[in-house]
């Protein structure tokens, strides 16, 4: 496949289009989406937003005769991107839409140099093994031919069940370039939901780590076994079929029983070149600690190999060894949820006696942030952009971006659609519509149809606003909202307000039941470090800052807030002692 700019005079900038020219015929909605991105001005919301002033410059150049800026490895596609007639739209083509030709997700580390550390798996601290990529192509390539010579057939179901590690990296590109369907699951599960979730996906076969293996029956990693199952090689990458299914990633939300939610190939190759988009990032690296059965964790680990950056990868999040791993490891790139980095500024001390100059880019999402968070990120990393960013497991990673217009984007904004994200809000809820929305969930047609319209729009579950600039504000969650007294209370609002008193850390409101009410709010507080707040003040500041019927009705003090398998606040675990203790 051959990528050209064509350049000619005779239209105006509003008439300029993406055509997908396959064989004769001519798509002139440029509605292929892994190339969807270049038909728009693109921006990256770390570098600059690219582009020329065409009209100064086109009469010059109208004439040139097209060149190819990008030739595809798999020219068996026969389909050519034109980009229309506008010099401005050349520049953005040419300055960010990265050539990443893969077709399988699994084939994401031709970006470097063989010998260029892709990760430094920090599984043991004090010997941190460093895997170079021609070591993780080959032992990607080693599992992809291993699985089929075990008589694995393309579609059937690979799962893993392990914390982070080099292996777990390999295992899943391998699975996906075998055809195979990678199921990276919560290796943190209760046992009796793993085994409703292994048979709800009926894996082929099981991944798994020393950990793990009195829970699961499979192959463990790091021993004969594993050794074994792998078939060393070269291995060409499967070619999928459109929409074919790449992985599936449990969710269960707060509806009790986890969705397995299928995910294509094309979808989520879509994403990974929407991020590439401002490269090179090769120079970065970047520190993992989420859960990489999470799509947080997940698509950076993705992202950063196809833009050839080195990966820290911890096991799991512990605060002091983040903070340790920033200065040891040179860290560039931080990607986090906010409750991750509230622990850290507990950690004042270490904090503050660590070099953390390296770090330019934190990436935060999958809750808001408040005034005070924020303004402490900032103060501890002032060399580093700040990105709040929103997405779902079921609609993808990339949803908003910087204004295509150049205003400035509000801090606790998350900004506007980016190009090929379409966006429309229902009574307040968030509908998305892009290449990465779910194919449904794993054997639940019921669950499906609640959420996902035969036309492809995910409701999210999400509220938002958008103002007259057209930028889009977090607002809360439909299944954390609940009424009091006939008043709907989203608990992100209320502790957005009480993040703001000077004593307060951090705050996690949930309800309980009420006679009169039906139910009332009540708040976990965790203070900041040195402070003694006092009950009834905190429901004062509430009710002088906030709504009345927002405030408060207890107050209860702890040291930390518990934490879900993908690091984010356990809301549920939390309402459990509130009724306990409010009763």
């Amino acid at each position: 496949m051959v990528v050209h700019a064509q350049i000619h005079g005779g239209r105006r900038p509003a008439e300029v289009r993406g055509e997908r020219v396959v064989g004769d015929d001519v798509d002139q909605r440029g509605e292929d989406p892994a190339m969807r991105v270049a038909a728009r001005r693109v921006h990256d919301p770390f570098v600059a937003p690219g582009g020329f002033d065409g009209d100064a410059l086109l009469a010059g150049l109208e004439h040139l005769e097209p060149k190819p800026l990008v030739e595809f490895r798999y020219a068996q596609s026969r389909l050519q991107f034109i980009l229309g007639h506008h010099l401005d739209m050349v520049g953005a083509f040419a300055d960010n839409f990265h050539p990443m030709d893969a077709a399988n997700l699994g084939d994401l580390t031709r970006a470097a140099e063989p010998s260029k550390p892709a990760l430094i798996d920090c599984r043991d601290w004090h010997n941190p093994a460093t895997l170079s990529y021609g070591a993780l192509e080959q032992s990607a390539s080693a599992v992809a031919r291993g699985l089929l010579a075990r008589g694995l057939e393309r579609g059937e179901r690979v799962a893993i069940v392990s914390a982070n590690r080099g292996e777990f990296v390999a295992a899943y590109l391998g699975i996906m370039r075998a055809g195979l369907v990678a199921v990276p699951l919560s290796h943190k599960l209760p046992r009796a939901t793993l085994e409703l979730v292994l048979e709800d996906c009926a894996p082929r076969l099981v991944l798994c780590d020393a950990e793990r293996r009195g829970i699961v029956s499979g192959v463990e990693f790091g021993t004969a076994e594993w050794d074994a199952l792998q078939d060393p090689g070269a291995f060409e990458p499967v070619v999928p079929a459109p929409r074919e299914p790449a992985m599936i990633l449990y969710t269960s939300g707060s509806s009790g029983r986890p969705k397995g939610v299928v995910l294509t190939h094309e979808g989520h190759l879509w994403a990974v070149r929407m991020r590439l988009r401002g490269a090179p990032y090769d120079h970065h690296r970047l520190l993992i600690a989420a859960p990489l059965f999470h799509m947080n964790g997940l698509g950076t680990l993705k992202f950063a190999l196809a833009a050839g950056a080195t990966v820290v990868l911890l096991p799991q999040f512990e605060t002091r060894r983040y903070i340790e791993a920033i200065e040891r490891f040179g860290c560039t790139w931080l990607t986090a949820v906010p409750p991750m980095l509230a622990m850290m500024f507990r950690e004042s001390a270490l904090l503050g006696s660590t070099n953390v100059s390296s770090v330019t880019a934190i990436r935060m999402g999958s809750a808001p942030v408040s005034e005070r968070l924020r303004a402490q990120i900032k103060d501890a990393f002032p060399n580093a952009r700040v990105l709040n960013v929103y997405g779902t497991t079921e609609a993808g990673p990339v949803v908003f971006g910087p204004d295509p217009g150049g205003r400035p984007k509000p801090d606790a904004a998350l900004g506007w659609p980016q190009p090929g994200v379409e966006l429309k809000l229902v009574e307040g809820e968030l509908w998305q519509r892009t290449p990465a929305v779910m194919l449904g969930y794993l054997n639940d047609p019921e669950r499906t149809a609640a959420v996902l319209t035969p036309d492809g729009w995910y409701k999210s579950g999400d509220v938002f606003r958008r103002d007259e600039s057209g930028c889009y504000w977090f607002v809360g969650r439909t299944d954390d909202m609940f009424v009091s007294g006939g008043e709907n209370i989203f608990p992100s609002e209320v502790e957005l307000v009480l993040a703001r008193h000077p004593d307060v850390a951090q705050a996690c409101v949930v309800p309980v039941p009420d006679e009169i009410k039906g139910t009332k709010p009540v708040a976990f507080v965790v203070p900041r470090a040195g402070a003694h707040p006092d009950e009834e003040a905190i429901k004062s500041f509430v009710l002088a800052n906030a709504p009345a019927y927002q405030h408060p009705r207890r107050v209860f003090f702890v040291p930390e807030l518990p934490l879900a398998g993908t690091n984010k606040v356990d809301r549920r675990a939390l309402e459990k002692i509130a009724i306990e203790e409010y009763q």
